[in-house]
């Protein structure tokens, strides 16, 4: 099972946007440059995650985008489904995966998998994803490299 580029770049986006927020609103250009994301790609991205209200445009000299809501009441499945994205490791995808329409032998083993893993993306916010040691010392060196900020970024905690 694979996540597509679509859900990869979704997620990305959205961390970088959750990083930069309380700095003000992040244009498309900024997490393209910092993420090597196609602006365009970035675009279509975000028209669906603004009608699943996780962002909000702000208009006007030093506009860009928000987050809608707190970075920990955003999880990463929550994401992926915006930008119609499943996560999905079962055989064809529903109960016809074989013929005479009934489900093959180990369609239920691949079911269990699929639920297990959007729990697992289901239980993780931005927020939480992001405050791991790990993923902060990635953000430094980015925004580093990127001229964004100072590197030292911490998330409000609502």
């Amino acid at each position: 099972m694979r996540l597509s580029t679509k859900g990869r770049y979704a997620v990305t986006a959205m961390m970088d946007l959750a990083i930069h927020d309380a700095d003000g609103p992040v244009t498309l250009a900024d997490i393209s440059s910092c993420q090597s994301i196609s602006l365009s790609y970035l675009e279509q991205l975000f028209s669906k995650l603004r009608r699943s209200n996780l962002v909000k445009g702000v208009r006007g000299p030093g506009g860009g985008y928000r987050l809608a809501r707190p970075a920990d009441e955003i999880t990463i499945a929550a994401i992926i489904a915006a930008v119609d994205e499943k996560v999905d490791a079962t055989c064809a995808g529903d109960s016809d995966c074989a013929d005479n329409n009934d489900p093959c032998l180990t369609h239920a083993l691949w079911c269990g998998l699929s639920r297990r893993i959007y729990e697992y993306l289901d239980s993780i916010t931005l927020a939480g994803f992001l405050s791991r040691p790990s993923v902060q010392e990635v953000i430094r060196r980015q925004d580093s490299g990127a001229g964004r900020g100072d590197g030292h970024h911490t998330l409000p905690v609502s």
